[in-house]
């Protein structure tokens, strides 16, 4: 039987990488986002079901997972909200909406996901990082705020629920992930921007992992970024 798969939080990106891979192992792919529209293009190039979800609404994420089912074996937490600025002018309104999104809705995607995979057994919940995982930013607060805190619940979640055989790891991107066209890696070298193609095989990697020797805790970066 195939697998089925649910990205939250699907753009133009990494997650887009992520559904041609998973579609091309023959999985049935679900691909959630606020603005449904733009995803319209890349469901019809894997086959996939779109959902609409603010991951940040307890009943957004409650109806998309009555909508994919039970039969869930991989679930990928992508969303994220910037609020930059520096801390004394910030909107609170603006930190409030980036902590929902960048965390709390990872706490509902991911309480969703372990429900329907300790009633079958097994599955895998895959969280996406990024540098201010493990390092705030000066003007970067709120992004750091949210950050930290989805690292802190895959690594709660995956003490409490690898012995129960499903396995949590979250990835660290340390660094700018390309796009076509991309300026950011000019005059640093081939392959200075992380490929989002490549990330993506690093995800399924960590998925299709024996049980015996899982992986908590990724960190990707390219080869001339500094630590």
């Amino acid at each position: 039987m195939a697998e089925t798969a649910l990205i939250v939080g699907v753009g133009s990106g990494l997650s887009a990488s992520l559904a041609r891979l998973f579609a091309a192992e023959g999985m049935k792919v679900h691909l959630a986002a606020r603005d449904t529209a733009k995803l319209a293009p890349l469901a019809d190039e894997v086959g996939g079901v779109v959902h609409s979800c603010d991951a940040g609404r307890p009943e957004d994420v409650e109806r998309l997972f009555a909508a994919v089912g039970p039969a869930l074996d991989l679930a990928v937490y992508n969303a994220s909200r910037r609020a930059r600025g520096p801390t004394a002018t910030l909107d609170p309104a603006e930190v409030r909406d980036a902590l929902l999104v960048g965390c709390y809705g990872g706490f509902l995607v991911a309480q969703a996901a372990a429900k329907a995979m300790l009633a079958r057994g097994s599955g895998t919940i895959l969280l996406t990082g990024a540098s201010a995982s493990v390092k705030g930013y000066a003007e970067s607060a709120p992004f750091a705020m949210q950050k930290f805190g989805l690292r802190g619940l895959a690594q709660s979640l995956a003490r409490e629920l690898a012995p129960k055989n499903i396995h949590v790891a979250h990835f660290v991107i340390d660094g700018a992930i390309g796009r076509a066209g991309d300026p950011r890696g000019t005059g640093r070298g081939p392959d200075a921007l992380l490929d989002p193609d490549a990330i993506a095989r690093s995800y399924l990697a960590i998925h299709r992992q024996h049980r015996s020797a899982w992986t908590w805790e990724l960190e990707l970066r390219p080869w001339v970024e500094k630590f």
